[in-house]
């Protein structure tokens, strides 16, 4: 294959067109001269685009095995001929996309494999220092979401390549969207948060929260946070930890400093009662359950004051499996005296490798018990999202109505439908509450 070499930066381009088998040779040398003065930066003599691997890329196979990772500056220690990686980028508009990488390769030479919209094609380089290798050239048909993944080909060295962007240009670059945010590219590649909240009557006294919850089969991903009960001091809910271990959580934030600390004033059986730092503090509380994708689980939470300026909150678990309620904590939160406030439900992803991976969660037959006693249906919600929707760093967040008439969630994945946030729904009322006996509750 022919190599040609550009007199103005000294580095070598190769283009290979991949199924057809026939040599690209109609890219604009501009791409030759451009560099990308740091993460995001557009190249300026073409308008040619850096989409920083950083926060747009996942090692998506071969992660175990060690021999790649993804870090502030891209993708690096890149040593495995198992890995992949796959970034993301949103297209707005149809049309041609050139596409090409930046990267340095620290010893030898490698060749590097990349596949965009089914057409693969080679990089060979030697250059020590970064700098803007060009593909190929592909034709995006529709808007939404273009994978972009690599493969380490050949190499006489020990690592394929540092790569730190894709680089992108053409008419299906105009407008792209991608994380372009470096001091929040963990968020971003955490994937977007998504909630729904249950707006309540003015001057209802809600002492009591119930929700349902169900996780679809195959949307339970590692490192997912399906949260059921949610209120202005805490949240509880379902997680997926590991391959073998998945917790029930309910935890309460700390007062604002200087007002004392939440504790735990009972737990029940199995429950490990503890503290939580990092995003904020509080107590923590949860317990090991092997809950199941496609089993609908039930969430209670009471929130009341104590009389004593501290608001006292306590949950319960049922699950189908047992038949009955699981007493989880009580936590009393100094310097606060309230009733339920901003009753709410979101889904998260908490491990920034994994938000890659979609999940997506139902909820339905949301009720309140007023502290007199009266029962009271939730059939509103509305659909937000946090920093990393509101921003556009990610377009991969949907919720609101689900076609089964229940309120539902959806995030990563790159799939390609955006929710409108801040979105009013409402959904079909059950109008039959479930039946508790609140005295007898464990």
């Amino acid at each position: 294959m022919p190599v040609l070499a550009n007199a103005e930066t000294g580095f070598l381009r190769e283009f290979e067109m991949g199924a057809k088998g026939k040599m690209m040779m109609g890219i604009s040398a501009t791409i030759a001269v451009a560099s990308c003065s740091g993460i995001g930066q557009i190249i300026a003599d073409a308008d040619w685009k850096c989409v920083p691997l950083a926060g747009n890329a996942y090692i998506t196979q071969g992660l175990d095995d060690g021999a790649g990772e993804i870090s502030e500056n891209g993708l690096n220690n890149w040593t495995g001929g198992s890995v992949m990686c796959s970034g993301w980028f949103h297209i707005e508009k149809p049309g041609e996309l050139d596409i090409g990488l930046r990267l340095k390769v620290p010893e030898g030479k490698s060749t590097v494999k990349i596949t965009v919209n089914g057409s693969t094609f080679s990089i060979k380089a030697d250059n020590r220092e970064y700098q803007n290798l060009a593909a190929g050239k592909v034709n995006i048909e529709k808007p939404g979401y273009v994978q972009v993944a690599l493969h380490g080909e050949a190499k006489t060295g020990t690592y394929f390549a540092d790569i730190s962007d894709f680089i992108i240009h053409g008419t299906a670059a105009e407008g792209a969207v991608f994380a372009d945010d470096p001091d929040n590219f963990y968020w971003s590649r955490r994937g977007p948060s998504v909630h729904l909240a249950y707006p309540l009557a003015d001057g209802i006294e809600a002492e009591w929260f119930y929700n349902e919850l169900t996780v679809p089969e195959g949307e339970d991903e590692i490192g997912s946070y399906f949260m059921s009960n949610g209120f202005g001091e805490g949240y509880f809910g379902i997680q997926v930890n590991s391959e073998t271990e998945r917790r029930v959580l309910f935890s309460v934030w700390d007062p604002p400093e200087g007002s004392g600390m939440t504790e735990s004033t009972r737990h029940g059986e199995g429950v490990t009662v503890q503290r939580f730092g990092g995003e904020g503090t509080g107590g923590q509380s949860y317990c090991l359950f092997d809950w199941k994708a496609g089993t609908t689980y039930g969430f209670l939470t009471q929130v009341k004051p104590d009389g004593s300026g501290s608001t006292v909150y306590s949950s319960w678990f049922f699950a189908p499996e047992t038949g009955s309620w699981k007493f989880m904590a009580t936590w009393k939160r100094p310097s606060t005296s309230k009733f339920l406030t901003r009753p709410h439900s979101f889904l998260e992803n908490f491990l920034d490798y994994n938000g890659w991976l979609d999940r997506k969660c139902h909820y339905n037959n949301q009720w309140i018990v007023t502290s007199g006693g009266e029962w009271q249906e939730l059939t509103a919600a509305k659909f937000t999202g946090d920093a990393t929707a509101v921003n556009s760093q990610r377009m991969d967040f949907d919720g609101g109505l689900d076609t089964n008439g229940k309120f539902y969630l959806k995030n990563g994945g790159f799939f390609n439908r955006t929710g409108q946030l801040n979105k009013e729904f409402s959904r079909p009322p059950t109008g039959i509450h479930p039946v508790i006996d609140f005295s007898q509750l464990p």
